[in-house]
C-alpha cells in the first residue's frame, strides 16, 4: 500500500494539532507558534502482543557517578547508562562549566568521554578547559553543525554531552536551528542514540525571558531528568535543582561556588545562610531549620516592622511568599493578640535562600513577633515547625536531621511541636528540645 504524507501544524508551547496554519494557538493563546510538520500516514500495520507486567525482566539499576559529589546528589547517586538528562540555564551560569568538569571527573575514572557542541568551536573550549585546568585525554571533542555525523561518531564512547540542543538541526526536519520542530528531532535522534547504545547523555538547553527551557514543552518529556542551573548575578553561588526524575527524588540541592579555577561545590551550606554575628540581640530576628531534600539548612529569617501613616499598610517579603506571610500574620493577629495591622511590615531571609519548606513557619512567626513586639530572639535558639491557622504547632517532617544540624551548628535550645518533643526528649546532647502546642504558648517562652 502506497504511503501518503499529510501535512499539520503543530504549536510549539502546548503541542496542539491543527490542519491548517493559525497564527493564534487555541491552545494555549500564544501566537506564531505553528510550525509544519510531514506525517506519513498509510502502509501496512500488525497487531501488536501485550504482555503481562509481572513477566518483565527488570534490568538492575546501573549508574556511574559524575565524580562531583553535589551533582550526583541531585541526579540520584549518578548517571543512568542510557539516560537522558537535560540541563538548562541562562547564559553564563555556569552549564558548560559543570559539565567540562565532570567530563573530566569522568576521565579520571577511566571512561570515554564525547563532548559535542554545536556553538563552540573546538579552540574554545580547549582554551576554557585548560583556565579549569583540564587535560585529560580520554575527553574529545567534536565541534560543528552536522549532528547525524556526530552521533555516528560516539559509538564507543561511555558519556555524551550534547551542546546545546537548540544550535543543531536535522536535514529532514523543517524549520531553522532552534525552532520547535528542529529541537524535537534534534532531541529525538540524540536520546535514541543514547538509549540503543546504553551512555548516559546531558543535552543543554537554554533559557526563555520567562525562565523557561526554550523549546517545545514534549522536550522535557522526552528525556528522563530534568535540571535547572540558577545563581544571581551579583552572587558567586549557583544552585542546580531538579525539576524531573525518573530515577530519584526532585527535592535535592546542590550547591556550588564559581571560583577562578570552576565550580567549587559547597560542603557546609548552612553556614552559608547564616551569619552567626547577625543573630545577636537584634529584635526581628529568628532562625529556622529548613530541609531540601535530605539536606537540613539552616536559615535565617529577618523583620522589620514601623508605623505607617497610611490606612493600607505595606506588606514586602524576599524568600518567602507574600501569601504566607500574610497568613502568619493574621494568626499572630487573631492567635496570640499581636497587632500588625497599622504597621509595615517586611520579611527576607537572609543570603537569598527561597523557602518552601512548611516547617519555617514557626521561625517566621518568631522573627515577625519579635520585630512587633521590639523583643530580641535568644540568639542560641532555632525554630522548627508548621503553624496552622488555628495557631496550633505541627510537627515537621524528618525533624530529627534538623535537630542534629542545629546542634552541629551550636545552638542550645530547639523550639518546636509538643509532638516532636515527646517523641525525641534529649536526642543530641547540649541541646534542649522546647515543646510548644501553639504559637502563642511558644511565643511567652522565648519572648519575655
Amino acid at each position: 500500500m502506497l504511503k501518503k504524507k499529510a501535512v499539520r501544524y503543530s504549536c510549539g508551547e502546548c503541542g496542539y494539532v491543527s490542519l491548517t496554519l493559525v497564527g493564534k494557538c487555541p491552545g494555549c493563546g500564544a501566537w506564531g507558534s505553528f510550525t509544519e510538520e510531514i506525517k506519513t500516514s498509510g502502509g501496512i500495520g500488525g497487531r501488536v502482543k501485550a504482555v503481562p507486567i509481572a513477566s518483565v525482566d527488570v534490568m538492575a539499576e546501573e549508574r556511574v557517578s559524575s565524580g562531583i559529589g553535589e551533582l550526583d546528589r541531585v541526579l540520584g547517586g549518578g548517571w543512568i547508562k542510557g539516560g537522558v538528562v537535560l540541563l538548562g540555564g541562562e547564559p553564563g551560569v555556569g552549564k558548560s562549566t559543570l559539565l567540562l568538569q565532570a567530563c573530566a571527573c569522568m576521565a579520571r575514572s577511566g571512561h570515554r568521554v564525547l563532548y559535542v557542541s554545536g556553538e563552540e568551536s573546538a579552540g574554545q573550549l580547549a582554551l576554557r578547559a585548560r583556565h579549569l585546568g583540564i587535560s585529560e585525554k580520554n575527553v574529545d571533542l567534536l565541534c560543528g553543525a552536522d549532528l547525524e555525523a556526530m552521533l555516528q561518531s560516539a559509538s564507543g564512547y561511555e558519556f555524551l554531552v550534547v551542546d546545546s540542543v537548540q544550535a543543531f538541526r536535522v536535514d529532514d526536519a523543517g524549520g531553522w536551528a532552534g525552532s520547535p520542530s528542529q529541537v524535537r528531532n534534534v532531541a529525538s535522534r540524540a536520546a535514541e542514540t543514547a538509549k540503543t547504545s546504553s551512555m548516559p547523555m546531558v543535552m543543554v538547553g537554554h533559557i526563555t525571558k520567562q525562565g523557561a527551557i526554550a523549546g517545545p514543552k514534549v522536550l522535557e518529556h522526552m528525556v528522563d531528568v530534568v535540571l535547572l542551573f540558577s545563581g544571581e548575578r551579583s552572587s558567586s553561588h549557583r544552585i542546580l535543582r531538579a525539576e524531573k526524575n525518573r530515577y530519584g527524588a526532585t527535592d535535592e540541592l546542590g550547591i556550588f561556588e564559581m571560583s577562578d579555577s570552576g565550580l567549587v561545590p559547597v560542603v557546609d551550606p548552612s553556614r552559608l545562610y547564616w551569619g552567626a554575628a547577625s543573630s545577636g540581640n537584634t529584635p526581628g530576628v529568628a532562625i529556622g531549620v529548613s530541609l531540601e531534600g535530605t539536606r537540613p539548612l539552616i536559615a535565617e529569617i529577618q523583620a522589620l516592622s514601623c508605623a505607617t501613616p497610611f490606612p493600607y499598610p505595606k506588606r514586602t517579603a524576599r524568600g518567602i511568599e507574600i501569601n504566607r506571610l500574610q497568613l502568619l500574620l493574621a494568626v499572630l493577629e487573631r492567635r496570640c493578640g499581636i497587632l500588625s495591622r497599622n504597621s509595615d511590615v517586611y520579611a527576607n531571609v537572609a543570603g537569598g535562600l527561597a523557602l518552601q519548606d512548611p516547617a519555617a513557619d514557626l521561625s517566621i512567626c518568631a522573627a515577625l513577633a519579635s520585630s512587633l513586639r521590639d523583643v530580641p530572639v535568644a540568639k542560641d535558639a532555632c525554630f522548627i515547625g508548621e503553624v496552622g491557622l488555628a495557631g496550633e504547632i505541627r510537627p515537621a517532617v524528618k525533624s530529627h536531621l534538623r535537630i542534629r544540624e542545629a546542634a552541629r551548628l551550636g545552638f542550645k535550645a530547639v523550639v518546636t511541636s509538643v509532638r516532636d518533643a515527646a517523641v525525641k526528649p534529649g536526642m543530641e546532647e547540649g541541646i534542649e528540645i522546647i515543646g510548644a502546642g501553639s504559637v502563642s504558648a511558644a511565643l511567652e517562652r522565648i519572648l519575655k
